[in-house]
């Protein structure tokens, strides 16, 4: 039976490479962005192998544009297998520095865009006898680092949101993972906001230092999700500090992460 996959953000970075994933085992794509010239490449790249790879545009922040993302689907495919909900912005900065404006738009694109895709799409995923709701978190929703308090409560959010639906379209017959990677070499940085000095070049550093790529974090997530796991964790740093911060006592572990972030921080 041919996979029909809905993927948010699917034109560059971890989306990307999660279409190209799929694409290789003859799936049917759907790449939900913004930026159509980054999607043709991602089309050109994967058409051989997809089934059918096409590109919708969709701002996962208007209600209008998801809903016309789903019609196109709905009548392209007449169903649903995989919807990824990738999508997402990245922001920094010290509290002082983090106005309400930069916490309402990263809130409205990484946590509100997923909410109104899951509810637009929930129906369609629900006509499968079994089907699979992908959202992709982070790391910094589970172990957060300073700096990025309203990108860490987004992720937070979706952690919390991805558990919650897994509870609650279990009986539709949907079953619902979260993805928490860490940091790796992406291009989260040219999305980001912060009106800190040094933010960005602190984020790119954290970037580069990542020992896995987008096609390794991509196979983790397509292979877990397919195995039936929840919570899905990429990097073995973050997995580590995971199972630290569930079963070392609270305050301990706030102690260590106090000692060990001490310089930590934009220069």
């Amino acid at each position: 039976m041919t996979l029909c996959v809905v993927i948010t953000g699917g034109a560059s970075g971890l989306g990307a490479a999660l279409v190209k994933r799929y694409a290789q085992v003859g799936a049917k794509i759907c790449i939900a962005d913004l930026h159509a010239e980054r999607a043709k490449k991602v089309i050109a790249e994967n058409a051989q192998q997809a089934a059918d790879v096409f590109f919708q545009p969709c701002d996962i922040t208007n209600q209008a544009d998801v809903e016309d993302l789903l019609e196109v689907v709905t009548a392209r495919w007449g169903k649903l297998d995989i919807l990824i909900n990738n999508a997402g912005v990245a922001t920094g900065g010290a509290l002082a520095f983090e106005d309400i404006e930069q916490w309402q738009w990263v809130l409205n694109i990484n946590l509100l865009g997923m909410v109104r895709m899951t509810r637009a799409f929930a129906p369609l995923l629900a006509k499968q006898k079994s089907s699979h709701l992908i959202n992709i978190a982070s790391q910094a929703g589970i172990t957060p680092i300073p700096y990025m308090a309203s990108y860490n409560a987004s992720k937070a959010a979706v952690v919390s949101f991805s558990e919650t639906m897994h509870l609650e379209l279990a009986h539709d017959g949907i079953n619902v993972s979260v993805a928490c990677p860490s940091f790796f070499a992406t291009n989260l940085d040219e999305s980001m906001r912060s009106k800190q000095p040094g933010v960005h070049e602190l984020v790119k550093k954290l970037l580069s230092r990542s020992d896995i790529n987008a096609d390794e974090v991509a196979d983790i997530i397509v292979n877990k999700s397919k195995a039936g796991d929840f919570m899905i964790l990429s990097h073995k740093i973050g997995i580590k500090a995971w199972w630290m911060k569930r079963f070392m006592p609270s305050s301990r572990y706030m102690r260590m992460m106090k000692k060990k972030l001490q310089r930590f921080g934009p220069k």
